[in-house]
């Protein structure tokens, strides 16, 4: 029998937050000082939660937090505890795709929990939606707290706090195609989708509304990656394309270029430069919700709740 919180679309919504709730601090990638989350963690508990960093939250091997084996053990003691109800993810950089063949998602599956993060946890999230169908949440981690608007942390947690409507405007954004569309959103990072070509985590986008962001790729990486994409033919069956942000990435304007020429023949809207991804205003969005994209008004609405009702 499934679970409770597996919807009619066969998705899996964690339980909202609520004050005085436990959460976990994991690291799945790249090494963190305790430096560098202390204001995130002060930030949490401020808002009530009693915070938990996993057992290996600091550890370093190289460029990863510790080894594999650790990493993934911390993922795992973090979904096992019945008292942890959302795991944030210290920062991103490389490590998590090392991990996506050997995670318990029975496990996961048994005990859903809100899980935060972006950049290199976009292999995570879309793992997890592929494999499970889990609501995750496209934010900022605990690392760029103390860099972010208070509007974006605001933002973060009133949205795991409810299940109201989430409407992000694309303010200063372009039109690259207009229209009107809906769909799961699906993506993130963009080098991190790729990455996931040809395994089984990369996520079904038929009939799907696909967020792209990205942070330090020369345009002719970002057209190959495009194009990649686009010739495995992930792209053809697309309900609409939103642009987060494209830090470091270059003239933006080359990069909408870039986007217009790979979804000319779409038929479908597209819209770039939202205030989602590596900017510090990273507005937090579920990943695998139901949404309308509408170029008139330049927002991206969902259109269900993202976790459980009471």
């Amino acid at each position: 029998m499934p679970p409770a919180s597996v919807d009619k679309q066969g998705l899996i919504k964690p339980p909202p937050l609520r004050t005085g709730d436990h959460v976990g601090i994991i690291s799945p990638a790249g090494p963190v000082e305790p430096s560098q989350v202390s204001f995130g963690i002060n930030y949490l508990e401020s808002k009530g939660f009693t915070v938990h960093p996993a057992p290996h939250v600091y550890d370093q091997d190289g460029y990863l937090a510790g080894n594999d084996r650790d990493r993934l053990s911390d993922l795992h003691v973090m979904f096992e505890d019945p008292e942890i109800k959302a795991l944030f993810c210290t920062r991103g950089g490389y490590g998590t795709l090392r991990l996506l063949h050997k995670i318990d998602y029975a496990l996961i599956r048994r005990r859903p929990k809100i899980l935060v993060g972006y950049s290199d946890i976009t292999a995570l999230m879309m793992a997890l939606y592929a494999q499970i169908g889990l609501v995750t949440f496209h934010g900022p981690m605990v690392a760029r707290f103390a860099s972010s608007p208070e509007n974006a942390l605001a933002h973060l947690t009133e949205l795991l706090s409810g299940s109201e409507p989430v409407i992000i405007r694309g303010e200063g954004g372009q039109v690259l195609f207009e229209g009107r569309a809906s769909g799961p959103v699906v993506g993130g990072n963009l080098t991190l989708l790729c990455h996931l070509l040809g395994t089984p985590f990369f996520p079904p986008l038929d009939g799907a509304i696909l967020f792209l962001e990205e942070r330090g790729e020369a345009l002719y990486r970002i057209d190959r990656m495009l194009t990649h994409l686009a010739q495995a033919g992930k792209l053809s069956g697309l309900a609409g394309v939103v642009g987060g942000q494209f830090l470091d990435c270059g003239d933006l304007d080359a990069v909408n270029e870039c986007m217009t020429f790979r979804f000319a023949e779409s038929d479908i809207p597209v819209m770039t430069g939202f205030p989602m991804g590596h900017g510090s205003l990273n507005l937090t969005i579920p990943l695998g919700i139901d949404a309308e994209m509408d170029t008139t008004q330049m927002t991206l609405k969902t259109l269900k709740p993202h976790v459980l009702e009471a």
